[in-house]
């Protein structure tokens, strides 16, 4: 081939999917986004629609395609990415049959509780059954039930004509590649989170069936299991026509969402680490082992890199925070609003921010607005504005906003260098939080570590999928990620700050200890 060739991009986030065309050098052409709804229901629900998904890809495909901006013989891939950890029901034509139940899901908690549990616990667990799973796996199913383990669970036990139905249950990635290429299939990392396979040979991971015993899962109702960056199969011609590009273009396997981050933020040697700041949060980075820190919810799981393994975690709410601040603090549209629209309110948010001395005069903000699986494993948690005195302005309630995700990154951050057994000697920052300039700083503050904004990070899942093609197609390598980078900028860390942040974020470790116990008792109840 000759001249610049371009992957067709899909990353299906929470808030909606973003479609790019993207050089197999990771130089960003174009790029479409679409929002979609999210149905949060009670007792922990959190639903989306497959068909609204879709409706939302082709949507944004036909303004990409509009541009005209290369010939369609330039686009010689499709390679998608998607939030982890969620659940598509299909029947055996491939048509979804409820809504996907996604990674903020909870409802599967107390049947998940009854194949995990035993007579004798640790941390929750039947102490038999841990080392089989850890063994296998790496990890254990959160005791959260927000894993696919307990998706399907919950369906079994609250929709059992639903699951009698269901050919294959698929994550997210995986029912998109099945609308492309008309394939059931699973990656080696998109299934992980079934924990019902064995990854201890990382270049040949297979299901377990003592592992599916333990879970019960039936492996007829799971698809089977390809490697990643790898060709999945050829575009469907009425999916071509919808999507606007040339029938038969492969379509590789891809990846979730965390694992196409890793490679976008372009730290993929063993050991280099980047953060990412959108809906929720990770602080991650490739290890050339396989481990497990089963105190704080991580372990190595395989990575879209073949025969790689990555440190898996998740913090619940990051650019969540700011979301919730907007819609259902500041502009809350109730009888004290005024009919007015704020433009560009996230700006707004870092002009404010910039204004407003660190530490926001005492207020700490805990993030924990869908509870926290990592670096602790509690859906019961929930947030608060702490230290709030008659002096405390808006101000100083956005800048604590920006602080106490940071925090909590600053939290899971010692755990991952504990982890590696190093730290980190600088971050690259990726996510729709690392546009902030105000927040990078931030970051670089409370972590104590020089943070790299990577050029268009919202982009980094869709730039990493570039990649991924690009190697499965045989045109690149992933050694030469990192050149391929761009930085914006770096942040040092402010000398200044650092005794007034180690100060804040020893009583933010303490206000967990502290009101743990009390958001257990206050949300155990049905209604919460």
């Amino acid at each position: 081939m000759s001249g610049t060739k371009y992957i067709y991009t899909i990353d299906l986030g929470t808030g909606g999917p973003k479609v790019a065309l993207i050089s197999t050098h990771g130089k960003v052409l174009a790029h479409e986004f679409e929002a979609t709804s999210l149905d949060l229901l009670p007792l922990g629900g959190a639903e989306q629609d497959p068909g609204e998904w879709w409706q939302a890809i082709t949507n944004a495909s036909k303004r990409l395609m509009q541009q005209n901006e290369i010939p369609l013989e330039d686009i010689i891939a499709v390679s998608c990415t998607a939030q982890w950890s969620g659940t598509v029901a299909v029947d055996k034509t491939g048509d979804h049959l409820m809504n996907a139940v996604i990674w903020m899901d909870s409802r599967g908690q107390p049947y998940l509780d009854k194949i995990t549990g035993g007579p004798l616990k640790f941390e929750g667990y039947g102490i038999h059954k841990v080392p089989t799973w850890i063994r296998k796996t790496g990890g254990l199913p959160t005791n959260s039930g927000k894993d696919p383990i307990a998706h399907i669970l919950y369906i079994r036990a609250e929709h059992p004509e639903i699951y009698e139905q269901t050919y294959k249950f698929l994550e997210p990635k995986d029912w998109i590649n099945l609308k492309l290429t008309g394939i059931f299939a699973a990656t080696f990392d998109s299934i992980t989170l079934h924990w019902v396979t064995n990854n201890r040979d990382i270049a040949n991971v297979s299901y377990s069936e003592k592992l599916l015993k333990m879970s019960s899962l039936e492996r007829s109702k799971l698809p089977d299991l390809v490697a990643p960056a790898s060709i999945l199969g050829p575009l469907k011609s009425e999916i071509a026509r919808e999507l606007g590009l040339n029938p038969g273009i492969p379509v590789t396997t891809g990846t979730p969402d965390l694992q196409s981050a890793a490679v976008g933020s372009g730290a993929v040697k063993d050991f280099e680490g980047h953060l990412y700041i959108g809906t929720s949060a990770w602080l991650t980075c490739h290890v050339p082992y396989k481990k497990t820190d089963l105190f704080h919810n991580m372990a190595s799981l395989p990575s879209a890199i073949p025969r790689r393994y990555f440190i898996a975690n998740e913090q619940e709410a990051g650019g969540a925070c700011l979301t919730w601040l907007k819609d259902n603090v500041l502009f809350h549209p109730d009888e004290l609003m005024v009919e007015s629209k704020q433009d560009n309110v996230y700006q707004a948010f870092d002009r404010i921010v910039e204004k407003t001395a660190a530490g926001s005069q005492g207020v700490i903000f805990t993030p924990w607005l869908n509870g926290e699986r990592t670096p602790v494993e509690d859906h019961l948690i929930r947030s608060g504005f702490h230290n709030i005195s008659l002096h405390t302005t808006r101000e100083h309630l956005i800048r604590a906003v920006f602080e106490g995700v940071a925090f909590n990154s600053r939290w899971l951050l010692q755990y991952v260098e504990k982890f590696i057994k190093r730290p980190f000697p600088q971050l690259n920052m990726i996510g729709g939080g690392a546009n902030s300039h105000i927040w990078c700083q931030i970051h670089a503050d409370i972590l104590q570590r020089p943070i790299r904004q990577v050029k268009d990070p919202i982009l980094a899942n869709s730039r990493g999928m570039a990649f991924v093609a690009a190697a499965a197609l045989g045109l690149a390598n992933f050694d030469q990620i990192s050149d391929n980078i761009e930085i914006s900028n770096t942040y040092e860390p402010n000398p200044e700050t650092q005794k007034l942040y180690d100060e804040l974020f020893t009583e933010y470790l303490n206000i967990y200890k502290s009101t743990r116990k009390i958001y257990q008792r206050l949300n155990r109840s049905p209604s919460s």
